[in-house]
């Protein structure tokens, strides 16, 4: 569904990637150092921010009672308005990855704030390993958010193995997918070849002509470790920043013509990478009454 559909005026903006090391159960210190890191972007000119997934917890809970303990209701909870004020304080928009607490549900989430407040949460929609001990699978389908930005989604970690979800959010009229993640070692995954999910990433935006923003975690926690590896892609999918690395908290910054991602779907003459979905053959499976695909 499309929040606030708006007709933002066209512009480039600044996209920051956060990767930095949360640690599970420390949670002010994890939105502490999350808050340092994001006046970093700010102070660099970036206008739209974005977190690991989990940033405010960490992610190898032990159990579904700790989970549920550092879970915080949306978006009233005390980090979540944390952030909130951060997004005023500095006139930015700010994706991140945050453990809600829904009565008794748990949703893995992402809270979107902006200089005027409150945006929106979106529920990931594919659990990973034992993240479906604690956390019940989103139930709000892929929301699309109109900002004075453009047009913004989000996807979290494992829902990027679905093209499904960037589909989605491209037939919504989404320019940019943010992508708070806790990417780990996949099986198999050959050592001289670059992560999967890059791969992943780089095939959705180009197919859905989208702009995606990965900001992904590093470090081990309690014996799990993260790849790292946060990047930024354009719509024609080639990346324009990153991957970052293996190890390091840094911060990933691309500048995104929205105007020229709409304009790039386009391909020549006759295809247009949205348009040319034969849905006679293979139906509109995507579960959208409303198309914004032909911007």
């Amino acid at each position: 569904m499309l929040h606030d559909p708006a007709k933002p005026e066209l512009q480039s903006l600044v996209i920051a990637c956060v990767q930095m090391e949360p640690h599970v159960g420390a949670k002010r210190d994890n939105v502490a150092r999350a808050i340092r890191h994001i006046e970093t972007a700010a102070r660099n000119g970036a206008s739209l921010v974005v977190l690991p997934e989990l940033a405010n917890t960490g992610y190898a809970f032990a159990n579904r009672e700790e989970a549920f303990a550092l879970a915080e209701a949306l978006p009233d909870g005390e980090t979540a308005r944390i952030f909130a004020d951060t997004a005023q304080r500095l006139g930015i928009h700010l994706v991140t990855g945050i453990a809600e607490r829904a009565g008794k549900r748990l949703y893995n989430s992402a809270l979107f704030t902006g200089p005027s407040g409150y945006i929106g949460v979106y529920r990931k929609l594919h659990l990973w390993n034992n993240e479906n001990l604690f956390f019940e699978a989103g139930d709000r389908g892929v929301p699309v958010f109109g900002t004075p930005l453009g047009r913004i989604a989000i996807a979290i970690c494992y829902d990027g193995w679905f093209p499904e979800t960037y589909r989605l959010a491209a037939m919504q009229g989404a320019d940019i997918v943010c992508v708070p993640t806790n990417w780990v070692p996949m099986p198999s995954q050959p050592d001289d070849r670059s992560a999967m999910a890059a791969t992943l990433t780089m095939a959705a935006a180009h197919s859905n002509g989208i702009a995606i923003a990965c900001a992904n975690r590093i470090g081990t926690e309690r014996g799990q470790p993260f790849i790292g590896q946060s990047l930024i892609v354009g719509g024609d999918g080639w990346p324009v920043a990153g991957p970052a690395s293996v190890d390091r908290e840094e911060i990933l910054y691309a500048v995104i013509d929205v105007k020229r991602t709409r304009s790039g779907r386009t391909l020549n003459t006759f295809n247009h990478v949205l348009r040319d979905r034969r849905a006679d053959v293979y139906g509109r499976m995507l579960g959208t009454a409303r198309s914004f695909c032909l911007a």
